[in-house]
């Protein structure tokens, strides 16, 4: 990141959005550390810009392959792989008719929420959201949250690694709660298709 400066920056938060392991609550409070006045790698407000740039872009790349799912079969798909989470097509019309609904606040909040920051992009584009729309909504999510992370950075100096410590925490919460959802969803299935068999 360093060698690279800025457009390094763009580029590793680019690859973040569109492959998650490289979280930006690691990239974002460094570059935000390396931006203090006694340090002067980075200036903040630029690091600001750069982590959004790249979030944006990484988000409009996700947003494309949405599109072209839609037009290549991607509901087909879904409910060909759904079979094996008892997905059913009325679960998806329920799921669309949801977004179609909430795709704002989705695409906003969801800029908050680790691994939903990335994969919210792909429904937006699926659905057919008007880019205008999508674009102003994750340039705005992104950006404060780009900027929370590198302020974060910046105040704590050298205790930067905190910033990532707490965010790991919420991550971990975030995610546990995501996987206790699923199971929930096919347990409450199996148990609705056992229902049905006996009846």
């Amino acid at each position: 990141m360093l060698a690279l400066g800025y457009p390094g920056l763009v580029l590793i938060m680019v690859v973040e959005n569109v492959f998650p392991p490289i979280p930006s609550e690691v990239v974002l409070p460094l570059a935000g550390f390396l931006s203090h006045a006694d340090r002067g790698v980075f200036q903040l407000p630029l690091v600001v810009l750069a982590g959004a740039l790249g979030s944006v872009l990484g988000a409009l790349l996700l947003y494309a392959f949405g599109a072209w799912t839609r037009d290549h079969g991607g509901r087909r798909a879904l409910l060909a792989a759904g079979r094996y989470v008892f997905l059913t097509e009325k679960d998806l019309d329920r799921a669309e008719d949801w977004f179609a609904r909430y795709r704002a606040l989705a695409v906003f909040t969801g800029r908050f929420v680790p691994v939903v920051r990335s994969l919210i992009s792909i429904p937006a584009g699926y659905d057919g959201m008007p880019l205008p729309q999508f674009l102003a909504l994750t340039a705005i999510g992104t950006t404060i949250w780009c900027a929370i992370l590198a302020s974060a950075g910046w105040v704590l100096g050298a205790n930067w690694p905190l910033v990532r410590a707490v965010l790991s925490r919420y991550e971990q919460l975030v995610l546990v709660a995501g996987a206790l959802a699923v199971v929930a969803f096919i347990a409450w299935r199996i148990r609705e298709r056992v229902a049905s068999r006996a009846g």
